[in-house]
């Protein structure tokens, strides 16, 4: 195998585990009410809008354990029957009473975007000929020179949204916009999600720390 095949194949291998390296969450933008003064909510029920009911049951059971590890009792959407999208809105609001809740949240996928990457990288390419600073050392000999070679990758992009509503007030306490890389599925990438969150509520003592 020739040294510029050689060259590439090894920069497209260390630009895909880069790539597969950075599935993960975070926080793009993030807004709390700095007249929130507690105490810290101490049940939450999670109602998740993500346009499938299985993958919304999913998401609502993986925050709700997580809070639950926290020391915050929560409860899925589903389980307080929040999930009948024929519900009024006064239903709706009857049930998030009914359940105890002190804090409603709920989270929205607003989308998944697939985007484009381009990288450039030198590789050695074909042979250059004559004298310096064209080619070889000398008339007649020759030498390896580097041409740029560009990697274009795709990749997807889920751009989410979740507020937390004090229950009794209805007023907003926190929200923030969170973006997922190259989301597998729900099952996987809600674990980190509600973790991510869970440690945001906590640091601003909206929910009690561990």
């Amino acid at each position: 195998m020739s040294n510029s095949r050689m060259t590439s194949r090894w920069g497209l291998l260390a630009l895909a585990i880069l790539v597969s390296g950075c599935q993960s969450t975070t926080i793009r933008s993030a807004w709390f009410d700095t007249g929130f003064s507690g105490p810290p909510m101490r049940k939450i029920v999670v109602v998740g809008n993500l346009g499938r009911v299985a993958d919304e049951r999913i998401l609502e059971d993986s925050v709700v354990k997580r809070l639950r590890a926290q020391g915050v009792d929560a409860v899925a959407g589903h389980v307080a029957g929040l999930d009948d999208r024929r519900m009024s809105e006064a239903d709706f609001k009857a049930a998030v009473l009914a359940s105890g809740a002190q804090g409603l949240m709920l989270v929205t996928l607003l989308g998944v975007d697939t985007r484009s990457q381009v990288t450039t990288t030198m590789v050695h390419g074909g042979m250059g000929w004559g004298r310096p600073p064209w080619g070889g050392s000398a008339w007649g000999a020759t030498a390896w020179s580097a041409v740029p070679v560009q990697h274009i990758t795709q990749y997807d992009l889920a751009t989410a949204e979740t507020k937390l509503f004090d229950v009794q007030t209805r007023q907003l306490v926190w929200a923030a916009t969170t973006t997922t890389l190259n989301p597998v599925s729900v099952a996987r990438e809600a674990p980190g999600f509600a973790d991510l969150v869970v440690t945001q509520l906590a640091s601003r003592g909206v929910i009690a720390g561990k």
